[in-house]
């Protein structure tokens, strides 16, 4: 009977072997038009073959533990498992694969501690990149055991260079003040409410009107973290203004240009002009850093911090046991005072 087209063939091979029959499945084609083969593996007879076959196509990765390669691994990965994690956090993993390349065609099973070492270390990468690969070669280990290809996880071994000494500079109180004074200009609002509300500028970007009430004076928002997604931020008394104005435009979004949604591309070219109203030299995400450093400056719980920044707690008795009213949220943000 004549298999399904993509199903795969059993062929018989030349010469005297002690498997002569191989199991394989045509994955491309080159460039003269012939097959290139997936080798599912060599069998004693024509029957072993098919049956091996048959359980491949019904479960493709139950039988190939001991072949499965990084790449093949990488690319399973992110059917079954990747869709789970957060937008940002899977296009940060996606970015750095590129970089294992080296051992793309390694058996994952021989893979070790020192192979995946190499590649954080060889290209030089930055602090941030280094951790996105150690994280990266953590979710294939845990997805490598999980389906029994390996029996330990290397990837607790990997070491990266230590953080660096932060760069962000907080605004400074004249300019906040200088930002209160243009504050019917173009745009400006926009920087007040990151000012008052520490959401990053793809959280406040993507931020409906729907999910701004101004009767409970909060707004909810957020994409990155499992922490920080569709946390609940109370609305600052001096922005509730801003907020108003900006919800009586009536757009979809919160924050709208010509009737659109704006991406970061396009707001940056508004947040130039803010800053040169000023005139300063901050990034957008340095309104993030002012934001949580005057709530730790004005005493703020570090609980609420963490809840209204979208952070996960570092000390386990914090995260597990205490929980925080929206009004506990409240009194916490409005600690900050011009």
């Amino acid at each position: 009977m004549r298999h399904p087209n993509g199903y795969g063939t059993v062929a018989k091979l030349s010469g005297v072997r002690r498997n002569p029959y191989v199991a394989r499945k045509t994955k491309s084609w080159d460039d003269r038009g012939y097959p290139v083969y997936e080798t599912i593996g060599y069998y004693p007879t024509r029957e072993a073959g098919l049956i091996a076959l048959a359980q491949y196509n019904k479960d493709p990765w139950n039988i190939r533990q001991e072949k499965i390669t990084l790449e093949e691994l990488y690319d399973l990965w992110l059917e079954k498992k990747a869709p789970k994690l957060g937008q940002s956090n899977r296009a940060s993993l996606k970015s750095v694969f590129k970089r294992c390349a080296p051992l793309f065609n390694v058996s994952y099973k021989d893979l070790r501690a020192h192979q995946m070492q190499m590649i954080i270390d060889a290209n030089e990468c930055s602090y941030s990149r280094q951790n996105t690969l150690k994280n990266l070669f953590r979710h294939l280990d845990g997805f490598a055991l999980e389906l029994d290809i390996v029996t330990r996880c290397y990837s607790g071994l990997l070491t990266s260079a230590p953080a660096p000494e932060t760069t962000k500079l907080p605004f400074t109180a004249a300019e906040i003040a200088a930002l209160w004074a243009a504050q019917s200009e173009p745009w400006v609002d926009s920087a007040l409410v990151f000012l008052y509300s520490g959401f990053r500028i793809s959280e406040l970007l993507d931020i409906k009107t729907a999910d701004v009430d101004l009767t409970a004076g909060t707004i909810k928002g957020g994409t990155k973290t499992k922490a920080g997604k569709n946390r609940i931020v109370p609305i600052h008394p001096r922005i509730a203004p801003l907020i108003a104005a900006r919800l009586a435009q009536g757009g979809e979004y919160l924050f709208e240009h010509d009737a659109q949604k704006v991406t970061p591309y396009r707001y940056y070219t508004f947040w130039r002009a803010i800053m040169k109203r000023i005139p300063a030299a901050h990034t957008v995400h340095e309104t993030r850093h002012t934001f949580r450093s005057r709530l730790d400056s004005a005493g703020a719980n570090k609980r609420c911090i963490d809840l209204i920044m979208g952070h996960k707690s570092k000390d386990v008795g914090e995260r597990v046991y205490t929980h925080k009213t929206i009004q506990e949220l409240r009194t916490a943000i409005e600690l900050i005072t011009q």
